[in-house]
């Protein structure tokens, strides 16, 4: 069994320990007891050093604990030293803490319960049972979660008896003894993870987003010096974009926004006026194309741009009897048939039955078909089936 250090000493971050354990190649060690935490509960393990050797991974084997290195550790008879990257440690104690904090802090505030957690490297999220959580709410929870880190609430650790341990945020379902992580007059929560002593270590919390996951709200949060950066980050983008815009930073969002209203007006007026340019030009070429037997006018484009633009058109040619519009692009190579309703073709069968036998694929409705083949030299033998049958 190894003995789990950073139960009672979290902040510990050199020991010494003896190997029990390791596998042939050296590269997975068991010691007797150890300081990193492995990846457990939701929060993420501890890296560092043993015996000299980058520990990578730790794992949570039940009554041990495994030390995964990057390299083969030397068989000693003698104790190895460990040492923990302690700014990684600490973040996690920080983010850990804080999310006890504002766990209690959403049920008190509105009774909304934690159902879940996860730590990530760059944020850490709580899934609470609400539906849907309001940006008033939202500032509330974290004015009220800097409000206690300021407080320097006392963040204490206790060994207790599963049957006997009353006040738990969370009812355990586990038996026996209980590690309790408590902060003071606010919460207690049966935890196995590391915590920082006092609220004030937590640093600033900060509340980023809420999103709907189901039937509950997932927060996204950072804490401590997660806060710090991700503020510094945020504050450089709308630093360059201000820059971008010659404007002052607290002007960025309604100059944005304005700017955003104006783009959204100027592009449905460049929709509008590629709508009727496509009907003067559908019209041309419907005016240029020769009917056949049945009435039936075939117009063939070869010059646009993408595949957006050939369906425009093509929806300008429905403006006109008996009609059929085949486009060409030549990268991707690619094919669009169109078929007016009286014109009395399936536009998505025939292209699908022409793509197959041309080693493509694709296809569509009645009225209208796209897809692509391979490559540019059986495009025009493709197109010239699609011209000739209809």
């Amino acid at each position: 069994m190894t003995i789990r250090l950073y139960y009672t000493d979290p902040y510990r971050s050199e020991f010494t320990a003896n190997v029990v354990d390791r596998s042939e190649d050296g590269t997975r060690v068991y010691l007797d007891e150890t300081a990193f935490y492995p990846t457990s509960g939701g929060q993420l393990h501890d890296t560092g050093t043993l015996g000299g050797i980058p520990v990578v991974d730790v794992i949570d084997e039940d009554d041990r604990v495994a030390h995964v290195l990057s390299a083969p550790l030397p068989p000693t008879p003698a104790p190895v030293a460990g040492v923990i990257d302690w700014k990684r440690r600490f973040d996690h104690m920080q983010q850990h803490t804080g999310q006890h904090l504002l766990s209690a802090v959403f049920e008190d505030l509105f009774g909304h319960k934690t159902l879940s957690v996860h730590f990530g490297p760059d944020y850490s999220t709580l899934d609470l049972d609400a539906e849907f959580l309001s940006r008033d709410r939202m500032m509330a929870a974290e004015e009220r979660a800097n409000a206690l880190v300021a407080g320097a609430l006392p963040v204490t650790v206790t060994f207790e008896d599963a049957a006997t341990a009353a006040g738990l945020r969370k009812q355990s379902d586990r038996a026996g003894t209980l590690r309790i992580v408590s902060i003071d007059a606010l919460d207690r929560s049966a935890c196995g993870g590391t915590h920082v002593r006092s609220t004030a270590e937590i640093g600033a919390v900060l509340l980023r987003s809420a999103e709907r996951v189901r039937s509950a709200t997932r927060v996204e949060f950072v804490c401590g010096v997660r806060a710090v950066r991700r503020a510094r980050k945020d504050f450089e983008s709308l630093t360059r974009i201000a820059t971008s815009l010659s404007a002052a930073l607290d002007d960025v969002a309604s100059l944005v926004a304005a700017q955003s209203e104006r783009l959204k007006e100027s592009d449905n007026a460049r929709k509008k006026l590629e709508k009727e340019l496509s009907s003067f030009r559908a019209r041309e070429l419907y005016d240029r194309a020769t009917p056949d037997a049945n009435g039936v006018r075939t117009i063939v484009i070869r010059d646009a741009a993408t595949i957006d633009e050939l369906r425009t058109l093509a929806q300008g040619a429905f403006e006109f009897q008996k009609v059929v519009v085949v486009g060409v692009l030549r990268s991707p190579p690619s094919v669009l048939l169109a078929a007016s309703e009286d014109s009395d073709l399936d536009a998505g069968k025939i292209l699908k039955e022409r793509l197959a036998a041309a080693g493509g694929r694709g296809g569509g409705s009645p009225r209208m078909a796209q897809g692509g083949v391979p490559d540019a030299a059986v495009l025009e033998s493709l197109v010239s089936t699609l011209v000739s049958r209809v």
